[in-house]
């Protein structure tokens, strides 16, 4: 079982605009804050964001790069997905295959995939399917 991720960000304002209402949205909680960072909670496992130190910002990040390829969390159904999908686009959250939105990741894979302030890969994959 993962215990936490820590995930160094461009902007934490900005993050943090994106990652509140979203993790909040599948359930996490506000686990710690502090002036450089926040962190999330569900169940025993959290996720931390913290700014990008100094010096360590370039190049920027991106997912076909050797690390991280996405994080993917459970939606409760497939109707939060959709939800999710529609209040991304309102907000101008750029989505990912949308061409081939719900089913992009295979014919049994209902799912969203969009994109983090720093174009970190988000999966929102739904229980039933």
């Amino acid at each position: 079982m993962i215990h936490h991720i820590e995930l160094y960000v461009s902007n934490l304002e900005k993050s943090k605009s994106f990652w509140s209402w979203l993790l909040n949205e599948l359930n996490y909680t506000v686990y710690q804050e502090w002036d450089r960072g926040i962190s999330y909670k569900h169940g025993d496992v959290y996720i931390v964001f913290v700014p990008v130190e100094d010096g360590f910002d370039e190049p920027n990040y991106h997912r076909k790069r050797v690390g991280l390829n996405h994080l993917a969390f459970h939606a409760q159904s497939k109707e939060q997905v959709d939800n999710l999908a529609k209040r991304m686009k309102q907000k101008g959250i750029r989505l990912l295959y949308e061409d081939r939105f719900p089913y992009a990741g295979g014919s049994e894979h209902y799912a969203l995939f969009a994109e983090d302030p720093d174009r970190i890969k988000v999966e929102i994959v739904a229980l039933e399917c």
